[in-house]
């Protein structure tokens, strides 16, 4: 049995190849800016800017949760971080560089961004650490005593219920 061959008109070539040439979300980025820019460029400039999210991993341990956000290329001074009861809130900017001469194409994300974690449990707000390094943004936010486990001892006692040593 013979497969079906595809025909392309007068021999055109396929211009994508099969199958995915790039990340699909890049085309759902790029989708976006496409609109944003006839948005702008019909209404004038008013459009709403949109922020995006950073990629990001959360762990907890016993006695604290750990936040690595991934933003090579900013510098602290760009981002800001709130906690506000079980919210934590970052938010900030990566500025388009100056470029001599054409840009030809870019996948890089600039403009602002934002990161919002909701966390269970109680936290120690006033505790929160924050370290900047090689690119990844790691906040310490410790949990509060309440929140900790804690190990109970369990005391023997003799039969006449008095504690026995």
């Amino acid at each position: 049995m013979a497969t079906p061959a595809r025909r392309h008109p007068r021999g055109a070539l396929q211009e994508r190849p099969v199958g995915w040439a790039r990340n699909p979300l890049v085309e759902f980025d790029d989708l976006l800016n496409q609109m944003s820019g006839l948005l702008e460029s019909t209404v004038g400039g008013a459009a709403p800017v949109v922020a995006w999210t950073p990629s990001a991993d959360v762990t907890e341990s016993d006695d604290a949760f750990q936040v690595e956000l991934e933003l090579p290329g900013v510098k602290s001074n760009d981002v800001d971080i709130e906690a506000s009861g079980h919210e934590l809130v970052v938010t900030g900017e990566i500025k388009e560089k100056e470029r001599k001469g054409v840009l030809r194409r870019s996948t890089r994300r600039t403009g602002s961004f934002e990161y919002r974690l909701r966390l269970p449990g109680e936290v120690d707000t006033d505790k929160i650490t924050a370290d900047m390094k090689d690119g990844v943004l790691t906040i310490t936010v410790p949990k509060a005593e309440v929140a900790k486990p804690r190990h109970i001892e369990i005391k023997e006692s003799d039969e006449r219920g008095e504690s026995g040593g």
